[in-house]
């Protein structure tokens, strides 16, 4: 069965920090240009992260730039979004997926994350 299963948010504080995971089965995430994107209430779903298939390079949005890092864990068909110096305009759920949408898979149900004092 194919599945993304999005964990790892929760309620933070400006500043602090939060890893996200992505954990793909039924099919090999490492084949695959995969992003993070984010849906804040009232907007439309963003690219934040992508990591590349083959060289695992990797881009982010200029908003989070310098503080989110994405990487992969092959052996584990897991992505992961480790986010640093969290703001309160980073407030949304964020999922995972293939970045490619001929190859894109459902949406799982994301993870939110809430960033507020």
């Amino acid at each position: 069965q194919v599945q993304l299963v999005e964990s790892g948010g929760g309620l933070v504080q400006p500043g602090g920090s939060l890893r996200l995971s992505c954990a793909a089965s039924g099919f090999t995430s490492r084949w695959y240009d995969m992003g993070w994107y984010r849906q804040a209430p009232g907007k439309e779903r963003e690219l934040v992260a992508l990591i590349t298939s083959a060289a695992g390079s990797t881009t982010y949005a200029d908003s989070v730039k310098g503080r989110f890092t994405i990487s992969r864990d092959v052996a584990k068909n897991t992505v992961y979004l480790q986010m640093n110096s969290l703001k309160p305009e980073d407030t949304a759920v964020y999922y995972c997926n293939i970045d490619n949408v001929r190859f894109r898979r459902p949406w799982g149900q994301g993870t939110l994350v809430t960033v507020s004092s």
